[in-house]
């Protein structure tokens, strides 16, 4: 399995890492209701509430942009390049969102953005 594969199953996956922030501690947990519980929140719980949610929303385009890139047969470095740098700057957001550093988020999320529409346009360039 190639490099940006793998990207796609730990990309899939960072949405809980979010969770496991926003559920630290398990302070009073609701089981019955954790929706309600998460809604709630505050501080770093209700962040890394939010940060889960973002980063299921940004999930889908960057899996389709790998699936794209390997079906028009873009180049396999580029493909692993731009997939493990949205990988890296996914976490980072996360990280970010978690700690309150919004503005060192907003540029995690645009590099996150941009290598998922990179994934596109090598697509387009390799379009046979």
């Amino acid at each position: 399995m190639s490099i940006a594969l793998w990207c796609v199953l730990v990309a899939g996956l960072l949405p809980y890492l979010g969770t496991a922030f926003a559920k630290w501690g398990f302070k009073n947990f609701d089981n019955n209701n954790p929706r309600q519980w998460l809604a709630n929140q505050t501080g770093f719980r209700a962040r890394g509430n939010a940060a889960q949610a973002n980063s299921f929303e940004a999930f889908p385009l960057f899996a389709a942009g790998v699936f794209t890139a390997i079906i028009t047969q873009a180049p396999p470095s580029t493909i692993n390049y731009l997939a493990c740098i949205f990988v890296v700057a996914r976490i980072l957001f996360i990280v970010c969102y978690v700690t309150d550093k919004s503005a060192l988020r907003s540029v995690c999320w645009t590099v996150g953005i941009a290598c998922a529409v990179g994934l596109f346009v090598v697509s387009g360039l390799s379009a046979h």
